[in-house]
């Protein structure tokens, strides 16, 4: 038996998320017919996390243990021969079968793309959250420093979430501007259902100044009386990458 580690990326705006959903066409289902299709075998990939539908990937990790003996060129070359243009194997290694791509991950990075404009650009519309007001971008960053550390994040995550603990560490988050394109990478351990997105509806919401900088702090501290999180949409969100 041979395990295989592939990097995916993929264009998440069509489908219901990395994992199989009964009400559609999931990246993971999609995968694992073109595996059929290149090794004639059924195959289960087992993936680093998930994505929620609508959210894309430049780095989502998956492994698959297969006896099937091919060169590395036709995990990659030869899946994507039967992928849709908008999924890709960016890379195929062979691995050791201590190997797995969720609980050997180390850190994961995602970028939240906003667009600050008043008029949209089509162009981004799959890509970034149009913001149409104006952002105090400082107030932001100084918000952002509260997640920062280890902490319980209960408060950033949605019903339906199946995690056993909520505790997480954030490593770093850092802003970067391409000019109406605001950028918010985010290190951390791992992440809770739609964590990402609440946390950055939070940061815009201080950034358009309807939220003090302090809100974060009283909702990483359990404060009962301030009000939930805004969840930014899904498609400025995209896993850059996943680190062992």
């Amino acid at each position: 038996m041979t395990r295989v580690k592939l990097t995916v990326a993929y264009d998440g705006s069509d489908y219901v998320g990395w994992q199989y959903q009964p009400n559609g066409m999931s990246v993971q289902q999609r995968l694992e017919q073109a595996l059929h299709q290149l090794t004639g075998a059924i195959h289960r990939v087992h993936s680093s996390g998930r994505t929620d539908a609508g959210v894309h990937a430049l780095g989502m990790v998956c492994h698959l243990t297969t006896e099937r003996d091919l060169p590395l060129s036709a995990w990659r070359e030869g899946l994507n021969r039967f992928l849709p243009d908008d999924i890709a194997i960016r890379k195929a290694e062979y691995v050791d079968d201590e190997f797995h791509a969720r609980f050997s991950a180390q850190g994961k990075r995602y970028r939240y793309t906003i667009l600050r404009d008043s008029v949209r650009l089509p162009l981004q519309r799959k890509t970034s959250w149009q913001v149409k007001q104006s952002l105090v971008v400082e107030r932001m960053k100084q918000a952002a420093q509260s997640f920062i550390g280890q902490h319980d994040f209960a408060a950033f995550r949605t019903t339906g979430c199946a995690a056993e603990t909520t505790c997480r560490e954030i490593f770093s988050i850092t802003f970067s501007e391409e000019g109406s394109l605001l950028h918010i990478d985010i290190c951390g351990s791992g992440f809770l259902k739609n964590m990402i997105r609440m946390m950055v509806g939070t940061l815009v919401d201080i950034g358009r100044e309807k939220r003090p900088v302090e809100t974060i702090e009283e909702l990483l501290g359990g404060a009962t009386d301030v009000a939930p999180p805004l969840t930014a949409p899904p498609q400025g969100l995209c896993l850059v990458d996943v680190w062992y």
